[in-house]
């Protein structure tokens, strides 16, 4: 079992790939009201809750590959609205350039990153269905999904949306996710202090 915790904003993704399962209809339909509130919209192509929270809520949903008929390469979602903030906070600071001279500085992050994307991959071909593979080839849109990443990513060392890795991180872990991971507990620890000042 893999647990992120960022100490007082309740920020711990929880995903256990050995017991990882499908929500039933049933549940999904009792969670919309929900995401479509974390999201402020109703949700397109919602398939599966893939990461709670630590009181039971969804933090990651999953959705179709294919919406509306059209490519959706982007197919884990950050819902989680704290940590939707904490992620927006990072991003408005600066962080993804930041973390892309991290990157740009370290072949072996790229070498992981390109790993990564690749069992990103892997975990998104799984996703489709028999119909969408049949579609996204027969309209040549499948490379969208054979050749780009974590969030239809084209450069494999590239940082475009932390909530997009973060969403994949929260599905599986990536060194992006790790990142940012130490980013929002530094975040935490400074903003707790800043407060005590």
């Amino acid at each position: 079992m893999v647990f992120w915790f960022l100490t007082g904003v309740n920020m711990r993704c929880m995903f256990d790939p050995k017991k990882s399962r499908a929500v039933n209809e049933s549940e999904l339909s009792r969670w919309r009201p929900y995401i479509r509130q974390c999201l402020d919209r109703e949700p397109r192509g919602l398939r599966d809750i893939v990461a709670w929270d630590t009181q039971g809520r969804p933090r990651v949903i999953q959705v179709a590959p294919v919406v509306d008929g059209k490519p959706f390469p982007t197919v884990f979602w950050l819902i989680d609205p704290a940590l939707c903030l904490a992620i927006d906070r990072l991003e408005a600071a600066g962080c993804i350039a930041k973390l892309q001279q991290v990157v740009n500085d370290s072949a072996e992050l790229r070498a992981q990153m390109c790993i990564d994307h690749e069992k990103h991959r892997a975990v998104r071909a799984a996703t489709m269905t028999l119909t969408e593979r049949e579609l996204l080839e027969s309209s040549g849109m499948i490379e969208a999904f054979t050749s780009r990443g974590i969030g239809g990513i084209q450069g494999s060392d590239r940082i475009r949306c932390l909530h997009t890795w973060y969403a994949a991180h929260c599905v599986q872990s990536n060194a992006v996710g790790d990142m940012i991971d130490g980013l929002l507990a530094e975040s935490s620890v400074s903003s707790i202090s800043d407060a005590q000042s």
